[in-house]
């Protein structure tokens, strides 16, 4: 199918979906309504049967879209959370956890710090984080909501800073190699971390709201909720289904887990030419395909999870198959979100062509070149919500902000630079049809929707702090210091105004 240009309306399809989302609290025929609406718009465009040809175009594009290797890996994992919790791993890891944590700030700060350990691939960070905290966050009464955010925040927020990393890779890939200023494209990655305010400003935050406990808002209300018992948890207790073994200890979560990340991570080099040699690290992650490489570390986890649970008699060889039978229905709500996403996403990216239509906004538009950061991470925000990928936006804005850049403010290169990423990280992080924030809602077990409402007052708290920053960066011609400082202060100061305005009584 053949894009084609229709201005505003390409907009239309992820506001109808976001919109109906919120309101109705079901993401399901929301986003199916978006895509409708989407490929009606682009019928209608390019002379088609209105009814006919939408509904073909839509089923064309969803099958374009499909992404066979990540959905495999989400099955996969959920056989291995099934499996190991079975096991009597996550229990186990409960029991040491309640031990070694003896406060709930300390159950929030493990979580925080397994996000920010497992940086090689977000989808890996948000199901890998779910699995192993869920028993021992529940422990502590805090909510799957709270569960879901910690993930969140600590999954792109991490990867995008990591050079050696999936998302590293993208944003490599991405950047100006060709410029006097940059002798790489890593070197220009690294140049724009200390910038990247929406990744630093949300791993701050996690730490603040960890050791402080200054929820506010609908987060406030699901903390005081879970306090009385009610978790908000939508995934069904194995616990309360399935026979769990006595016999398991901590390593029985811990190894197959390991074996996930390690496997992965060798599985992400070897794709991208790292063992044929004449390849630095950082290229071969650059040249990588994360999700080929997801499902051979899940698959190896599985195999190594049945020689370690089946010989000790922790389970046998069918319960081992059924019990991966379990995991993989355990995940089909989350897989028909994510495929829906990608299809929204298609509709944005490859019919309507929402980010040239964007890209000629900013282009057409008379600023003042001390607003460019602050302009750019705004807009970066706004694509990268709608379309629900971070990716994509980071790859449309880079090439127009460098050259915008190039041409009348040098110094501002790299803020600017940074301000796309970050916005890109931000519209992602709380857009209701972004992969991630689906990921992290099925990784805690908490509703999607939920997930998306008590989280979005702290990502757009920090995408404010943010603004600000960059305004101040802008005008300051690149400061670093004035940039974070700014940001850093006007965050922890809101924090503390907003958890005793709108805290939970």
């Amino acid at each position: 199918m053949e894009s084609v240009y229709v201005g505003w309306l390409s907009i239309l399809p992820p506001i109808i979906a976001i919109g109906l989302a919120l309101i109705t609290k079901e993401v399901i025929s929301s986003l199916m309504i978006g895509i409708l609406s989407g490929t009606l718009i682009y019928t209608v465009a390019v002379g088609g049967n209105p009814i006919v040809d939408t509904v073909k175009n839509t089923f064309d594009l969803m099958a374009s879209r499909f992404d066979l290797n990540i959905i495999l890996f989400l099955g996969l994992v959920g056989a291995l959370v099934t499996l190991i919790t079975m096991a009597g791993g996550s229990r186990a890891y409960g029991s040491l956890m309640n031990k070694k944590l003896n406060s709930k700030s300390s159950a929030q700060i493990a979580t925080g710090a397994l996000g920010a350990l497992i940086f090689i691939d977000d989808y890996c960070n948000c199901l890998t984080v779910g699995t192993v905290m869920k028993p021992v966050t529940d422990r502590f009464n805090i909510s799957r909501a709270k569960l879901a955010y910690l993930i969140d925040a600590t999954a792109a927020p991490i990867c995008i800073i990591a050079p050696i990393s999936s998302w590293g890779a993208a944003v490599i890939s991405s950047l100006p190699e060709d410029s006097n200023l940059f002798e790489s494209g890593i070197q220009a990655m690294i140049a724009t971390v200390p910038f990247n305010l929406y990744a630093l400003l949300s791993i701050i935050m996690v730490i603040v709201l960890a050791v402080a406990n200054l929820d506010f808002g609908p987060m406030a209300k699901a903390e005081a909720k879970a306090k009385k018992g009610d978790l908000g948890a939508v995934d069904v207790s194995i616990e309360d289904t399935t026979k769990i073994s006595d016999k398991g200890n901590v390593w029985d979560l811990i190894l197959p887990v390991i074996v996930l990340i390690v496997v992965s991570a060798l599985a992400m080099m070897e794709n991208g030419g790292y063992f044929g040699g004449g390849m630095t690290l950082a290229e071969a992650f650059g040249d990588c395909s994360s999700g080929p490489a997801l499902v051979i570390g899940s698959f190896a986890a599985l195999v190594w999870a049945f020689f370690q649970f089946v010989p000790r008699k922790l389970m046998t060889a069918r319960e081992f198959m059924g019990g991966i039978t379990e995991g993989v229905k355990s995940m089909v709500p989350a897989d028909i979100i994510l495929i829906l996403a990608w299809t929204i996403s298609g509709v944005c990216r490859d019919l309507l062509m929402t980010g040239p239509y964007v890209s000629s906004v900013v282009e057409n538009s008379n600023m003042s070149v001390a607003l460019l950061p602050a302009i750019t991470f705004a807009i970066a925000a706004g694509l990268s919500f709608s379309m629900g990928t971070s990716w994509g936006t980071f790859g449309i804005l880079i090439p127009i902000v460098f050259d915008i850049c190039a041409a009348v403010a040098p110094e501002l290169i790299i803020p600017a630079l940074a301000a796309s990423l970050a916005g890109s990280v931000f519209g992602d992080h709380c857009s209701p049809i972004s992969d991630t924030t689906i990921m992290a809602s099925a990784g805690a077990g908490c509703d999607h929707i939920e997930h998306v409402s008590t989280q979005i007052p702290y990502c757009v708290l920090v995408a404010v702090c943010c603004f600000v920053g960059y305004l101040v960066s802008g005008f300051t011609g690149g400061s670093l210091i004035a940039t974070l400082g700014t940001a850093v202060v006007l965050l922890i100061a809101s924090l503390f105004v907003l958890h005793k305005k709108f805290g939970a009584e």
